[in-house]
């Protein structure tokens, strides 16, 4: 089966494309060329549709739908966009549609979104309209819980995840603000965040407050939960409802703080992160710009690092949390987009690695289509 990688970048959208074999990429596009693209995703349940999370210099945050694998695109007739505040009350503005989420198998044209600031939003044709989740936006400790600034972009709404076994059941995440759950179909949500470090917050174990770069789910074993954070790489088994600091056993030089967290589709065991320098300036890049990936095959005890065909120094850049990707493949295959706009892909788990695209701008986001 041919693949296909969307690519979102702050210039535009493209695509790559392979044979069934990946050997030899085809990069197309540019689509919606000077458009900030935030996140590209397609539907499971209909192959055809794919949607994106756009800023656009003109008409603002909006989402645009494809009903033909991306060869031609229409802009929702509703885009996601917060109620009307009541009087005395302030009102709040979309500034960017940052991550999509395709609903539940059993509910078809059911699409969730997230935003900057933090906003869920809910759409059930296909993507043509979206209405706000009340549950979550107008929640009472919303003030609470999402903190601002939250990011260098702003505060933001991502991991938007739906339990395969229950529409009912979804997380998401809030940078800054932490995980949160629902199991009412968004109408109430539940802080998650036990056992979750929070370095720059002056309370020891605070119930929220956190910033989880991303968030994933295993849809084999849904009970387990990975998670990169601004402070950590932790996985959560439920019941349980206290995270496990699973980067302690990353390489002390090289730390636990990035932005994606990939998980093998059919191995809850094997997980994969990319990170980055996490010291006392921030400065976002590879540590010491010698760029790698690290794997797990045992949930988190142990990890090895992954940079065979890699720059082996002065590769200053990371790789953002929607830009890290595996496709279903037998023989797995793994794809990561830099902020210095390069796409990398391996077909053998991260074993060895292969430049695939160069001299794209910074790339935000990177999903698999088939």
């Amino acid at each position: 089966m041919a693949s296909t990688l969307w690519v979102g970048t702050r210039k535009g959208a493209w695509a790559l494309r392979a044979e069934a074999r990946r050997r030899s990429w085809k990069l197309a596009g540019p689509q919606f060329l000077g458009h900030i693209i935030h996140h590209v995703v397609q539907d499971p349940r209909e192959p055809k549709v794919v949607l994106i999370a756009a800023k656009t210099g003109h008409l603002g945050p909006t989402v645009f739908r494809s009903t033909d694998r991306g060869r031609t695109w229409k802009e929702a007739a509703l885009p996601p966009a917060f109620r009307r505040a009541a009087e005395g009350e302030a009102a709040r503005a979309v500034d960017a549609v940052f991550w999509l989420t395709p609903g539940h198998a059993s509910e078809r044209g059911t699409w969730y979104a997230g935003t900057s600031p933090a906003g869920l939003f809910r759409s059930e044709d296909h993507g043509e309209r979206w209405e706000p989740v009340a549950g979550f936006n107008d929640h009472p400790m919303l003030d609470k819980w999402a903190v601002p600034p939250g990011s260098p972009i702003g505060q933001l709404l991502h991991s938007i995840l739906v339990d395969p076994r229950d529409p009912r059941h979804l997380y998401l995440g809030i940078s800054s603000g932490g995980v949160f759950e629902s199991t009412d179909g968004g109408r109430d949500w539940t802080p998650l965040n036990a056992g979750c470090a929070a370095d720059f917050n002056p309370e020891p174990d605070p119930e929220y407050g956190h910033d989880p770069h991303c968030v994933a789910l295993h849809p084999e074993m849904p009970d387990r939960l990975y998670q990169q954070n601004h402070c950590g790489i932790y996985r959560l088994d439920r019941p349980s409802t206290r995270w496990v600091r699973i980067g302690d056993a990353m390489p002390r030089r090289i730390g636990d703080i990035g932005f994606p967290v990939v998980l093998h589709p059919r191995d809850p065991d094997k997980a994969w992160v990319f990170p980055m320098d996490g010291t006392t300036v921030w400065p976002r890049t590879s540590v010491g710009g010698k760029p790698a990936v690290y794997g797990t095959r045992n949930a988190g005890r142990s990890w090895q690092r992954l940079d065979r065909g890699l720059p082996p120094t002065q590769g200053w850049f990371t790789v953002l949390r929607q830009a890290m990707c595996a496709d279903e493949s037998e023989r797995l295959g793994l794809y990561f987009g830099t902020t210095a706009g390069e796409v990398w892909a391996s077909t053998n788990e991260g074993e060895s690695w292969r430049c695939i695209a160069r001299h794209l701008p910074q790339i935000y986001s990177l999903t698999h289509a088939i």
